[in-house]
């Protein structure tokens, strides 16, 4: 699900309090006739009323009769599905290992190794978690529980926002509509589906489907939904330059998130509500709810949560002089940046390693047919002859496999040849030879459909002071943290590529001048505001921006080159550190 953590934690209020025990007292009046049926009407609760959820399992466990041994691993499932919902995987994991081991119901079994996948994924444990996704994947056509394929297309889903697949996310997103079982809304395909397009950056705070999917769950009454997708909505008001509605949005979910205390809510609305008062010059109310966020945190954490908060009470520390703490809030944010950009690549190795592994695992089952085949041939010869047909076969199997590896081999070799030439070697986007020929035909396909797009030129300002100052070491470093924070802006579709020495550029598809400007913007802001660490000291520095649009400047990319240039030449002159359009351009020529 993979990025936006912001959240707060007031707890329950009167009137909450007074439900709950009402809703005790109903519940305890009324007692267990049937525990399947009683179990099933738990677990449609777990999300639409999750209070209820909580005390309808305490009722079970203290009030029912005895049970069979089905519903003891129905009822061992509902706990270790809460145990995981209140933060504590590793305990929830044992309890679900021990259902998927020992339960010997498919159903029960599905349910347990999606939620075992999920939260892998969200300790770390990506091969596992994968691993468990591709054998999930091929088991779905066994799974003949509507609401149990429902729920492991849902896990499914997630995990590959979080791998950054997103486009199969999405499709397991879609699969989930066609499977809704009775009494189940689209709130959860929907949700799935906003995730998705949350991390691949193709939504804006006004975006139709995000509005559709916030009505829908909240008419479902699913509230744990609703609120990650408002969550979502107050990032983007937020990041759009809109803090004030994003404050407006947090405080309203505020006793939502409280009633349902969901951890990952509870953190992530925290920190929201920090960054949001930052953004409005509130540094006191910021800085309360990032160190709020501290104290919820785990010793030795690292994540995006943790990256954002430091990032944050550094930059307040900072504006206020006070030199220790911004240091120690610095080495922490670094400590957090470096661990985050691992946990990335950790991902994406782990998601690699186990699609490799299921290619070998299909090859060899290939392998094996093929060798059957042959075993059945040599039975049908003659048996003078099996001597002599097993040695050709012999020598016939070693020149294919031969064959095959100088294949291999050779294709290898071509791949890596190819992924050189077209590569820069230092930052590993594309070099300037290659981003100009995927950016033409990009415009060309454009034209043909009459759609939009943006080029950005970036030229990094006093690059060669850095150098001189710092070292060319320094400066290598500072060109790889810069393509890092400019890769964290773009969508798949976008084109980066170094075009010589510290000049960089984008080509920004289906994307009109104001979306340009604003990621542009954003590219800016970020690199001013994340210096890097260079011999012992911090390395600050900053960048100006030319953008040129289809608009005004047509399809040729000589044309958009000359016109990005044109802008970028003018934020160098007009006290670098800014983005020029080319439209901003064309605007003084007529003045």
């Amino acid at each position: 699900m993979p990025h936006r953590w912001r959240r707060r934690w007031p707890w329950l209020a009167w009137a909450g309090l007074a439900f709950c025990v009402l809703a005790e007292a109903a519940l305890a009046s009324s007692e267990i006739a049937d525990p399947g049926a009683f179990l099933e009407q738990t677990e449609r609760v777990r999300t639409t009323d999750h209070p209820r959820f909580v005390l309808m399992l305490e009722q079970m466990r203290s009030e029912a009769p005895e049970l069979t041994a089905n519903q003891r691993w129905y009822l061992r499932y509902l706990e270790a599905w809460q145990t995981a919902f209140e933060g504590d995987a590793p305990k929830a994991n044992t309890m679900l290992r021990d259902v998927i081991d020992h339960s010997g119901d498919i159903t029960l079994r599905a349910k347990a190794s999606a939620l075992l996948m999920h939260n892998q994924g969200l300790s770390s444990h990506y091969e596992e978690a994968f691993t468990l996704a591709n054998q999930l994947a091929t088991d779905l056509p066994e799974i003949k529980d509507r609401l149990a394929r429902f729920t492991v297309l849902a896990n499914l889903s997630q995990l590959m926002v979080f791998a950054g697949q997103t486009d199969l996310a999405i499709k397991y997103a879609s699969m989930m509509e066609e499977t809704l079982p009775p009494g189940e809304s689209l709130c959860n395909p929907l949700s799935m589906e906003i995730g998705a397009l949350d991390k691949s950056n193709r939504l804006t705070s006004s975006s139709p489907k995000l509005q559709e999917a916030i009505d829908t769950c909240l008419a479902a009454g699913q509230p744990v939904f609703a609120n990650t997708l408002r969550l979502i909505k107050s990032a983007l008001y937020r990041m759009e330059g809109q803090p004030a509605k994003a404050l407006e949005l947090l405080n309203s979910i505020l006793p939502s998130i409280s009633a349902n205390r969901y951890y990952p809510h509870v953190r992530s609305v925290q920190v929201q509500l920090a960054l949001a008062y930052e953004k409005l010059g509130e540094d006191n109310n910021a800085r309360k709810a990032a160190l709020a966020v501290l104290a919820m945190s785990g010793p030795g954490e690292i994540s995006e949560v943790q990256r954002e908060t430091y990032s944050l009470l550094y930059r307040i520390e900072k504006k206020r002089g006070n030199l220790n703490a911004t240091l120690g809030y610095y080495e922490q944010y670094t400590a957090q940046d470096k661990g985050y950009l691992d946990d990335i690549s950790a991902r994406s190795l782990a998601y690699a390693a186990v699609q490799q592994h299921v290619l070998a695992q299909k090859l060899e089952t290939e392998g094996l047919s093929k060798q059957n085949s042959i075993l059945r041939l040599q039975q049908a010869l003659d048996t003078k002859a099996v001597e002599t047909s097993r040695l050709y076969i012999t020598l016939l199997l070693v020149v294919l496999v031969s064959i095959f590896f100088w294949l291999l081999r050779i294709k290898r070799s071509q791949l890596r040849f190819k992924m050189l030439s077209h590569h820069d070697g230092l930052t590993g986007i594309f070099n300037h030879q290659h981003f100009v020929s995927e950016a033409e035909r990009t415009l060309r396909m454009l034209e043909k459909r009459h759609g939009s797009a943006c080029l950005i030129s970036i030229d990094l300002d006093h690059f060669k002071q850095i150098n001189d100052t710092h070292g060319h070491a320094t400066g290598d470093v500072v060109l790889k943290h810069t393509v890092a924070l400019c890769q964290r802006q773009l969508r798949p579709t976008d084109l980066f590529g170094r075009l010589g020495g510290e000049e960089f550029g984008i080509l920004l598809p289906d994307c009109t001048l104001d979306q340009g400007m604003a990621i542009a913007d954003r590219i800016r802001t970020a690199i001013e505001g994340t210096p890097v660490n260079g011999d012992g000291c911090l390395v600050a520095f900053s960048a100006s921006i030319g953008l040129a649009s289809t608009d005004t400047s047509g399809y040729e990319l000589q044309r958009l080159r000359k016109d990005a240039d044109a802008a970028l030449y003018r934020a160098k002159r007009t006290g670098r550190n800014r983005v020029m359009s080319d439209a901003e351009s064309q605007g003084l020529v007529k003045a």
